[in-house]
């Protein structure tokens, strides 16, 4: 019985130590997401950013381009004043010439502003395009960093997956389905009892039981938890009598 519990004891030695790599391994999707998150984040800044420069951009190119276009028909304009027959026509046109001068001289005026401004805006773009870059650099090899730990944990949760499975080979075929159904519910599912005290649910076992597994250095079910049950003395050097 008591090779029977060793060989059990250490395939369930074999799973925590992979439940411990699974757990500690959990982390580090959910901090890879937390900084794809970031880095999304400062990306969209960005990309607003470049969005509101090339706003701008469109703004004065239009503002160029019906300037241009007032210029233009300001200059056909005054090369028909002397085609005017009347009085009243010359003097109709003429006034039509102003106001288009005073307008293209608002716009022009505007076309300034928005020049400087853009000018402003493309600066202020340059630096906090090397400030994404900067992050967006050491977000990347952190988010590499975790990629390449959850490979290791990954690797070691594949060898010791087929370790397990040797150890298993070793479990006597009845207590191993036993192990199995509480595992899938509770690890550890083997657990000892000390001084008559289960030690997975710190309750006590009925004195009877504690002393027939002492006796038989063989398992039992704890009656509060369901875990498998052994009296630690069965897996000393030297089983008390």
């Amino acid at each position: 019985m008591r090779e029977k519990l060793k060989a059990l004891a250490e395939l369930q030695t074999v799973d925590l130590e992979v439940a411990s790599l699974r757990k500690a391994a959990d982390v580090h999707p959910r901090q890879i997401a937390e900084l794809e998150r970031e880095l999304g984040v400062a990306r969209s800044a960005i990309e607003a950013e470049r969005a509101r420069v090339a706003d701008t951009e469109r703004q004065k190119a239009q503002h160029e381009q019906t300037i241009t276009d007032e210029k233009d028909k300001v200059k056909k304009w005054e090369a028909r004043l002397s085609e005017q027959r009347s009085t009243r026509e010359y003097s109709a046109l003429a006034r039509e010439i102003d106001i288009a001068k005073k307008a293209n001289l608002t716009m022009a005026e505007e076309l300034t502003e928005l020049t400087k401004k853009l000018g402003a805006d493309r600066e202020a773009i340059r630096g906090k395009e090397a400030e994404f870059a900067t992050k967006q650099q050491g977000l990347s090899g952190r988010m590499a960093e975790l990629r390449g730990k959850l490979g290791e944990a990954e690797a070691q949760v594949k060898a010791l997956e087929g370790r397990r499975q040797g150890v298993a080979d070793n479990v006597d075929a009845t207590l191993l389905r036993r192990y199995e159904v509480v595992r899938k519910k509770k690890l550890p599912a083997l657990v000892g009892v000390v001084a008559g005290t289960c030690q997975g649910c710190n309750m006590n076992v009925p004195p009877q039981l504690y002393n027939q597994l002492r006796t038989s250095l063989g398992t039992d079910i704890c009656p509060s938890c369901n875990r498998i049950i052994y009296a630690v003395e069965a897996l000393q050097e030297t089983p008390a009598k």
